[in-house]
């Protein structure tokens, strides 16, 4: 039986097509008590080589943000919606998303974040569980129910966007800098937040 060893999810078998498609389970990583979680979509090609998640280009574009408010990656937790490379990075299916959906909400749980940040439109609707327009509604704060409990629930682009989009990176920037400033953490300069006040 698959389960989870504390944050850690070790050997599913859930999905087939994903277990097809992995070459490793990519958990979250970072503190077990950040007061930042967050959350993209599922693992790409180098997160199922590396075993970690955001490693590639959108990683660095994260952590550059995080360094601008004064947070390393080493002081946030980050994870995904599923734990399993989907084929051709494809969009995970809505079962993909329920059958990893207890392991996402044990997760926060135990982590007991100030502050959930859903990169992208995945992780976005899969949270807030309705249709999310992310470049119109990124910096938007939601209280959502998330297992047994209700969790503080930011929305924000994917760090994708501002590769492809150069003019997203402003905004991007403004949204790590609103997530800092709610949960409390980093030097991003209090009451600056373009986004109201939390």
């Amino acid at each position: 039986m698959d389960e989870m060893d504390g944050l850690c999810v070790r050997g599913c078998t859930r999905c087939p097509a994903l277990v097809e498609s992995r070459s490793q389970i990519v958990n979250g990583t970072g503190p077990d008590d950040a007061d930042l979680v967050f959350l993209g979509e599922a693992p790409g090609a180098n997160e199922d080589s590396e075993g970690e998640p955001f490693v590639g280009r959108s990683g660095s574009v994260l952590d550059s943000a995080l360094r601008d408010v004064g947070l390393a990656r080493a002081d946030v937790r980050i994870t995904n919606c599923i734990r399993c490379r989907p084929a051709e990075n494809r969009d995970p299916t809505k079962e993909e998303l329920a059958n990893c959906r207890g392991y996402l909400e044990t997760e926060l749980e135990r982590v007991d974040p100030e502050l959930v940040v859903t990169l992208g439109k995945v992780p976005s609707q899969h949270l807030l569980n309705r249709s999310v327009a992310v470049t119109k509604e990124a910096g938007t704060v939601e209280d959502v129910r998330i297992g047994e409990r209700s969790f503080r629930v930011l929305i924000s682009l994917h760090p994708a966007a501002t590769l492809y989009d150069r003019s997203q990176e402003e905004t991007f920037a403004e949204v790590i800098a609103s997530a800092a400033d709610v949960a409390g953490v980093g030097d991003s300069g209090s009451g600056q937040s373009n986004f109201g006040d939390f």
